[in-house]
């Protein structure tokens, strides 16, 4: 499908004079519903969070009604190729290999990723590095990574699975330590709580939505927060490839809602932080 073929477009009616037809097209967007702040399901089962609201503003700034619906994760980028919807907002970063096979939005958060744990665990030590760019000095990157093995040797760190938190794991510990790989967070966030694993490894609005939890307020972040390199350049709303119009109506959306402070607004509501990407 080119242009705004992807679309699917609902009559709205005739005009009273002149016969003229007025057309709103339906946006059918998909998120994963376990990644909570970004989406998560509610009571009820509504879908809830940063990215529902998100995607409705955006959908008001496109002039298109909004249709939100339910995918897991490990099928989401096959799903919209299959054209089951329109696009995809669950948290997905911006990267090389995932542009080699679908397209994005300009970027509506960047925010760092690291490690969740205990707050007495041995991992607790690790370097308190508030913002490291994996991506800037690459003998930097080396020396930081070498002086936590010893700290992460033998340990069993939980990631979700086919995600850059699993990329991440894979290229700088996956000799150091035990990687174990879920379908979503939230198991992970279980077998941390019930102490089968030693850490998660995730982002760290999902690991402080997890930690703000009674059940785990003897747990914290830990070590480094990291950005860069498999990280890409942020969170987008992924489309498929050759749909340039969606793509330019995103774009321009998501421009506008920068613009005028409700990005900022939606971050500081749903992270307790501004996440807003710069430039």
């Amino acid at each position: 499908m080119k242009g705004l073929a992807g679309f699917a477009f609902v009559i709205a009616g005739l005009a009273a004079a002149g016969g003229a037809s007025a057309q709103t097209r339906t946006v059918r967007i998909a998120t994963e519903g376990a990644y909570a702040p970004y989406n998560f399901t509610a009571a009820g089962g509504k879908l809830d969070g940063f990215e529902i609201d998100l995607a409705n503003e955006l959908c008001a700034r496109m002039k298109a009604k909004c249709e939100i619906v339910q995918q897991d994760w490990d099928g989401i980028i096959p799903a919209l190729q299959a054209g089951k919807y329109d696009a995809i907002m669950a948290g997905m970063n911006i990267t090389a290999k995932r542009r080699e096979v679908i397209e994005f939005s300009a970027p509506y958060v960047r925010e760092t990723n690291g490690f969740g744990a205990a707050k007495d665990s041995p991992l607790a030590k690790l370097p308190d590095i508030a913002r490291f760019d994996l991506g800037a000095d690459e003998a930097a990157t080396k020396k930081l990574v070498e002086s936590m093995k010893p700290t992460l040797k033998g340990k069993t760190v939980g990631v979700q699975g086919s995600t850059i938190h699993a990329n991440f794991m894979d290229k700088y510990f996956k000799d150091t330590l035990d990687i174990r790989e879920y379908k979503t967070t939230e198991q992970h966030d279980l077998d941390l709580l019930a102490g089968r694993i030693d850490a998660i490894f995730a982002s760290n609005a999902a690991e402080r939505a997890t930690f703000e939890k009674p059940d785990f307020k003897d747990y914290g972040l830990v070590g480094p927060k990291f950005v860069g390199d498999v990280f890409g350049v942020g969170v987008g709303v992924g489309m498929r490839k050759n749909e340039p119009e969606l793509k330019k109506s995103f774009d321009d959306a998501i421009a506008a809602v920068k613009a005028d402070g409700t990005l900022k607004t939606l971050s500081m509501k749903w992270f307790k932080a501004d996440n807003v990407p710069q430039g």
